[in-house]
């Protein structure tokens, strides 16, 4: 019987693949079968896990680029077709939180680092549109078919305090994430897809010192999160992995526009 699940013979760009969530997903869709190609701005890091996969029998390749730099995405979308001659996937991977993007309880809300809030929000945006532009292109034009997974967040349906910018950057990438999918639809039918994973509180560094304390505790940011989260954890970012492997495998055929919610509960509790 076919496995639909399997990534075997995709080629896949992740952004952000030099981060946390960005490592688990790239190893997931190694482990699926899949070629991946690891963008981000750490050449070290990009390079060591690229290494790291090959050694270990799978297929990796180190893009160095800023997600929002059109040039280096064209050089590393270049360089991927050069050595594997297509690009079947694409993860929105790059994004995130930044300290000036942060609104502290003692700060004026007046007075708030709009510059700061408006970086936030473009990296969370602008990092999820440039990069589809350019490798969505390329799977439009060297396979054909293909999947396209952005990320969004609890951060883009409900209100969550302190991080506007991201918040804003998130709920505008669920806005084009059912915008494109629809116009992906109405010029490729169903040959490219384009869904969102939605994950719930996991610890990466842009996040740790807001919700955990240096001893390991949480801080009462963090039990709020806790609070609020029936499986009363933070994820783990392998928890992510079935998810998205399933968004970018013909097992999801049928699936676009949606958001997936891998969150421990957050998203559909009430608080009592």
């Amino acid at each position: 019987m076919e496995n639909k699940f399997s990534l075997e013979g995709k080629v896949i760009v992740v952004t952000g693949g030099t981060g946390i969530l960005g490592n688990s997903f790239v190893n997931g869709i190694v482990e699926a079968g899949g070629t991946v190609g690891i963008l981000g701005r750490n050449k070290d890091v990009a390079e060591e896990r690229a290494n790291a996969i090959n050694k270990n029998g799978g297929k990796a390749i180190a893009l160095i680029a800023d997600a929002l730099d059109e040039d280096a995405l064209v050089a590393a979308k270049d360089k991927l077709l050069a050595a594997y001659g297509k690009i079947d996937g694409l993860v929105n991977a790059a994004g995130g939180n930044m300290p000036e993007g942060v609104l502290m309880p003692d700060q004026d809300i007046f007075k708030m680092n709009l510059a700061g809030m408006k970086k936030v929000t473009e990296l969370n945006l602008w990092g999820t549109v440039i990069p589809t532009q350019i490798f969505g292109e390329a799977i439009a034009k060297t396979s054909g078919r293909g999947s396209i997974v952005n990320i969004s967040s609890m951060n883009s349906k409900s209100a969550v305090t302190r991080v506007l910018g991201y918040n804003m950057g998130k709920a505008a990438v669920d806005c084009y994430n059912q915008w494109f999918a629809v116009e992906l639809a109405n010029r490729y039918g169903d040959a490219i897809r384009m869904n969102a994973l939605a994950p719930g509180f996991f610890l990466t560094e842009q996040n740790r010192n807001l919700l955990t304390k240096p001893d390991g505790g949480y801080t009462d940011r963090g039990e709020k999160v806790i609070r609020n989260t029936p499986f009363k954890r933070f994820g783990n970012p392998d928890e992510l992995i079935g998810a998205l492997v399933w968004l970018l495998s013909d097992a999801s055929a049928f699936v676009t526009g949606s958001m997936i919610c891998v969150d421990g509960g957050f998203s559909i509790f009430s608080g009592v």
